[in-house]
């Protein structure tokens, strides 16, 4: 291979700054050790002349219920060191690739997952499917499957039309190097930015011009008729007539109650499915919809995925898996390949079980409304779990290798060769409708009975969190993962664009994360002696969300109540106790603004961040704490909640504006609304003491920093209130709601001052 073949195929660098950050880290960690001295020190509090003992025992149980919210913060702050302290950034070299193992490339067999045609429109699943069967990548090493786990004839016809399209659409990104290549994303980017993909007059530049028209014009028509088909839910009688696939729908009963359906629609091993440009092969497409029965648990999504892995092992057996969300698009051809640089380099490559990329989104606001981005996760703490053994598997843009997620442990000496061994030279025969019977067995309903089919094998069964449990146990058989996160991102998703969107999703994530700290996948158990300790502390961080509710919920209430008894819960001002508690919260503050703003945010971005972070605290980990309590005391079972993709385009525009929506009742809002009372009422009666009372001075020594501490929590609801009294939209806080929380303030303050 000669001096070039002796170069890696990817580099690793450490960040910058480790140094500073650390003796910043030293710094908050000496003041948070003060703040626990003063609150032991002064657990009992001096005798007044005016205090009773009733007074007395009341402010020792809330002062010990502070002090515990402190201990529980500054313990979690000491786990959230391990995601910032010595994160890694990787790069790739897809030339050396190409010069080396171009020939050789391994297959890739590429998972697409939909659920709910109502909520993931067809026409949003086919973009994505076209989105990756469009990969700069040879299309005879590619194939494309898409779940659906509706069972919908909607979705069938929809990829139909889709594979027709990819005839024009494969050619047509090759030729005009598209990006990004979902037909939807590229064309709308091209209108929203009015560029003219052609200047000039000449004749080859007006045949261009004609063709890119064409295209465009091939694309509208097919997203025409699969949105009317969509509305209509009809499929055209020509369209049933042309393909047998629709007779499959003859024996489905519902979305619950089918038999298996599976359909070849491009069959790669047949030289008759090529483009219509240049005649060149293209990628295999394949539609599933496994069995699914009243009397057997679907095992949601990680079910899907296991039939997945199976159907395809028997039809293309790529050695490598991609799998994305439908409604996450490919946003940079390349990925394909530099995820290989990271399988295929001949010093690493062997312990490397999955390449995961970050996530973003197409449709986030400039400030990020619902902070959904997540942007310091992304950028800083992933990477921190790459250099401690790898990050953990986040569901949707990963590459995995085949072995390794069919439960596979690593051995060096096992995988050390670089072989990609495609075994399917027995299916090269067989034709698509005996390969299409023999996969209907394989995604049946019974096929897993008495196997390790979700327990050792595949994807992990019974958790919400299926993704994080399935990469955790991959990297205790000793596997490594990466994590990628280039300039162009990789793969491109649709957020949330109402608030309680946004809430329920980060519910359901939490959920899993929590059910699986309780479980035997603990990783601080599971994982003892199998992968290193800062790896078991930064799966822990995550899996902890939910119980960060109690804490939370006690710090942004408590407070604001004994306000108005004008009862002390921090140091006076004028005390030198007040100098740890001033330096922790602006340091940690400052630092946090300082790298959110590092990784590409906004001042507004952070400040909504901060925001919603504290609903999320309030609402969505507090009912997840409820829900997994519930649950483990075995009074109720845990769902799976699919987040909705689409929304009404009054709520979109008020998104596009920055306006919150709250639109809609639910007891997620009860419990924010309420909270954002109480510390109104508890600043108002604050600043009634210090004006009407005429005692600003005393005042504010004695309660100037739970005064502070209320008032930013109001600032932070700002959006809260105005949701409850003064906006007149769709989109206001519902009136249940309102006098729901006002009713519920009014009685806790009522509690707080009489008792």
């Amino acid at each position: 291979m000669g001096r070039d073949g002796d170069l890696p195929l990817f580099e690793t660098k450490t960040a910058r700054g480790r140094i500073a950050y650390k003796l910043y880290a030293v710094s908050v960690f000496v003041g948070i050790c003060l703040i626990w001295a003063y609150r032991a020190s002064h657990l009992l509090p001096v005798a007044e002349e005016t205090d009773d003992d009733q007074y007395r025992r009341r402010r020792r149980w809330v002062w010990i219920g502070l002090f515990a919210a402190e201990l529980w913060f500054s313990f979690y702050w000491f786990l959230s060191q391990f995601a910032r302290w010595n994160p890694v950034y990787r790069s790739t070299f897809k030339h050396r690739l190409s010069q080396r193992y171009e020939k050789d490339l391994p297959g890739v067999d590429v998972f697409v997952c939909t659920a709910d045609p109502k909520i993931e429109p067809p026409i949003m699943v086919v973009n994505t499917v076209l989105s990756v069967m469009a990969y700069d990548y040879p299309p005879e090493k590619l194939s494309v499957y898409l779940s659906d786990d509706a069972g919908s004839e909607l979705t069938f016809y929809a990829l139909l039309e889709a594979s027709r399209f990819a005839k024009h659409w494969l050619p047509f990104c090759k030729k005009f190097k598209v990006e990004p290549r979902s037909p939807a994303a590229y064309f709308s980017t091209v209108d929203r930015d009015d560029q003219q993909p052609f200047d000039g007059g000449d004749g080859d530049r007006l045949v261009e011009k004609e063709y890119w028209w064409s295209v465009k014009k091939l694309y509208e028509e097919m997203r025409d008729r699969i949105e009317i088909t969509t509305r209509l839910a009809q499929i055209p009688a020509n369209m049933r007539k042309e393909h047998k696939g629709f007779r499959e729908w003859d024996l489905v009963s519902t979305a619950h109650d089918h038999p298996a359906v599976v359909q070849i629609l491009i069959d790669g091993r047949e030289p008759k499915d090529v483009d219509d440009e240049n005649h060149d092969q293209i990628p295999t497409l394949v539609y599933l919809s496994r069995e699914k029965r009243p009397k057997y648990h679907h095992n949601f999504k990680a079910g899907a995925m296991n039939a997945l892995i199976r159907v395809s092992s028997n039809i293309s057996n790529g050695p490598i898996i991609l799998n994305v969300d439908c409604d996450v698009y490919s946003n940079n051809s390349e990925a394909v390949r530099d995820a290989m640089c990271f399988f295929m380099d001949e010093s690493k490559g062997h312990e490397i079980a999955y390449v995961q990329y970050s996530q973003i989104y197409s449709n986030l606001t400039r400030n990020d409304l619902y902070g959904i981005c997540l942007r310091v996760l992304n950028e800083v703490e992933i990477a921190a779990m790459d250099t401690n053994g790898g990050p953990c598997y986040i569901g949707s843009g990963c590459f995995h290798r085949r072995e390794s997620l069919c439960g596979m442990k690593y051995c060096s000496k096992e995988c050390g060769g670089l072989e990609w061994r495609e075994k399917k030279d027995k299916n090269e025969k067989q034709s698509a409708t005996v390969l299409e019977n023999i996969c209907k067995v394989l995604s049946s309903c019974t096929y897993e009975d008495n196997t390790q089919w979700g327990k050792e094998m595949g994807v992990k069964y019974g958790f919400p969190a299926e993704d994080i449990v399935t990469g955790l146990s991959i990297q205790c058989r000793g596997w490594k993962s990466v994590y990628f996160n280039p300039e162009r991102k990789a793969f491109t998703g649709v957020a949330p664009t109402a608030l309680l969107q946004a809430l329920v999703q980060q519910k359901r994530w939490s959920e899993g994360l929590f059910q699986i700290f309780l479980s035997k996948y603990c990783p601080l158990i599971y994982g003892r002696g199998k992968i290193s300790l800062q790896l078991q502390i930064l799966y822990t961080l995550y899996m902890l969300w939910a119980p960060n509710c109690l804490p939370t919920l006690y710090y942004v209430s408590v407070p604001s109540l004994f306000l108005l008894k004008r009862i002390s819960l921090f140091p006076e001002i004028t005390s030198l106790w007040i100098l740890p508690f001033a330096y922790v919260i602006i340091a940690s503050y400052g630092y946090s603004l300082a790298e959110f703003l590092t990784c590409g945010g906004t001042l507004q971005g952070w400040w909504n961040e901060q925001r919603i972070w504290l609903f999320r605290r309030t609402t969505s980990f507090f009912f997840t704490f409820l829900d997994t309590m519930v649950s483990q005391l075995g009074f109720a079972e845990l769902g799976f909640v699919v987040t909705a993709k689409v929304s009404d385009e009054e709520v979109y525009q008020r998104y596009l504006q920055e306006t919150m929506e709250f639109g809609s009742p639910s007891p997620m809002f009860v419990v924010l609304s309420t909270i954002a009372m109480i510390n109104l009422l508890g600043l108002v009666w604050g600043l009634k003491n210090m004006i009407v009372d005429a005692q600003i001075i005393k005042v504010l020594e004695q309660l100037g920093l739970q005064i502070v501490l209320c008032g930013v929590i109001v600032l932070i609801n700002m959006p809260a209130y105005q949701g409850l009294f003064f906006r007149r939209d769709k989109g206001k806080m519902p009136s249940s709601v309102m006098y729901k929380s006002v009713m519920l303030a009014l009685l806790a303050c009522s509690v707080a001052f009489y008792c």
